[in-house]
């Protein structure tokens, strides 16, 4: 059985020979008319030079000094006169005689032995004139046309082929690119939905079991409440496919995007989870901003969710989650640290692969999370690395081109953000440069550090 990837390939392969092939059958046949009209204007010429020749020669050449090529032959009466080196086969008795009887001018064509002649014969002044040229040079050149254009049509058939191998393989790349895109999507489809199907296909099973008259109500509720939550992570799952789909067709919604809010937002989003999990998240800043770039803002928070539940899933109770934003000239930087288990330099790359496995953590190191970020952040002309150490966490840095114009940022209701005093039950960190304000004494008691807005950087 054919895979399916052969098959595209083929298919490809033999889409890029046609257009080849109607590439060059086109351009060859484009030689080839020009080289038939070059070939009948060049006929044409030669035989009107001949007669417009000859013409001159019965009427102003010497017969004793006849032009190049051309013979001379005069019948007065019955004697007939020559030019010197005339062939003994010349000149067209039957013409001679013709004019001479009707006085009427004949032109003609006609080959003796392996050659061709034209022939003019006029009467003029009581004398009948008869002029032939030989037209063994206009074969000849004729001949070296032929050559000429037989090598230009070879030489342009390898032209035609070249440049429609270079056009078909232009053309195909969209094809082939589309192909390998579906190809990735479906994959991406059925890797990542079929552990969340699995499970909700189990719990739907559990729950059919307790739903019976002896099943106990608080089993029940758990099965439920964890299928709520299976539902919901394969929404995310099916958010990352569609946003890996539709990537590279968002750049025409590009606009100002402060990361700053978007940050904030998580931080009220993810507070019930830091709560819960006993995990301290908080945004510093390194300056006040404005850190507003430009690009499409589902497609960037999805980068910031991404990063900031990669953290979650890598720090155990008890541990930090930092969200650090800066602005260098014309760069706009995000940083995500924890300090949670941690990762292997060596794979710093290997990090952002599809569905590749990381070896410590709850959540997903490694896997479509993460390519998709990468992707997003080459979509908006970013960057992104990862540095970290195992057992000391890890630091995601992803650097974006800042909005130009502060104007522009206005204009779609972003504002640069200052930082925020205000708390969901949060802790404070100090600054350098700035003592902690004493109206605002809340600090996190242990064991239960939860999530905070913003606070200057050290």
């Amino acid at each position: 059985m054919t895979r399916a990837p052969d098959l595209e390939r083929r298919l490809l392969v033999r889409a890029r020979m046609v257009i080849t092939a109607q590439v060059a059958g086109a351009v060859t046949l484009v030689i080839a008319l020009v080289g038939v009209l070059v070939y009948c204007v060049t006929i044409d010429g030669q035989v009107s030079s001949a007669r417009r020749d000859l013409a001159v020669a019965v009427a102003r050449a010497d017969i004793a000094h006849p032009p190049p090529c051309i013979w001379l032959f005069e019948l007065r009466g019955d004697a007939l006169t020559a030019s010197p080196g005339a062939p003994t086969d010349l000149p067209l008795r039957t013409d001679l005689r013709r004019v001479a009887a009707d006085h009427r001018p004949r032109i003609g064509r006609f080959t003796v032995g392996a050659r061709a002649y034209i022939v003019r014969t006029e009467f003029r002044a009581g004398v009948v004139r008869q002029a032939l040229i030989d037209l063994r040079y206009q074969v000849e050149e004729r001949r070296r046309l032929y050559v000429a254009l037989a090598a230009a049509e070879a030489a342009g058939l390898v032209a035609a082929l070249l440049v429609g191998q270079l056009l078909a393989r232009r053309a195909i790349a969209p094809l082939g690119e589309a192909l390998a895109r579906q190809r990735r999507f479906v994959a991406d489809a059925s890797h990542e939905l079929r552990t969340p199907l699995t499970q909700l296909h189990t719990r739907a099973q559990l729950l059919e079991r307790r739903l019976r008259p002896d099943a106990d109500p608080s089993a029940l509720a758990v099965e439920v409440s964890r299928m709520v939550t299976g539902t919901r992570q394969l929404g995310e799952v099916i958010d990352d496919l569609l946003l890996s789909a539709q990537l590279r067709q968002t750049r025409r919604l590009f606009g100002p995007v402060d990361l700053g809010a978007l940050a904030d937002g998580l931080i009220i989003a993810e507070s019930a989870r830091a709560e819960a999990r006993e995990v301290t998240l908080e945004v510093r800043l390194r300056d006040l901003g404005p850190h507003v770039v430009r690009g499409v803002e589902p497609a960037l928070r999805r980068v910031v969710t991404s990063l900031v539940d990669n953290a979650f899933g890598h720090t155990a109770p008890g541990g930090h989650i930092t969200m650090t934003l800066s602005r260098d000239g014309a760069m706009v930087e995000l940083e995500v640290r924890d300090d949670g288990v941690g990762l292997d330099p060596r794979d710093a790359e290997r990090l952002f692969t599809r569905f590749a496995r990381g070896e410590h953590g709850a959540g997903r190191r490694f896997g479509l999370g993460l390519a998709l970020v990468r992707e997003v952040v080459d979509g908006h002309g970013g960057t992104i690395e990862v540095d970290g150490r195992p057992g000391a966490g890890a630091a995601f840095t992803v650097r974006l081109p800042a909005e130009r114009t502060a104007s522009a940022a206005r204009s779609a209701g972003v504002q640069s953000p200052e930082p925020s005093t205000r708390t969901e039950r949060s802790t404070r960190t100090e600054s350098a440069n700035q003592a902690e304000p004493a109206a605002d004494p809340v600090r996190p008691s242990p064991p239960r550090p939860v999530a905070a807005r913003r606070s200057p950087s050290r």
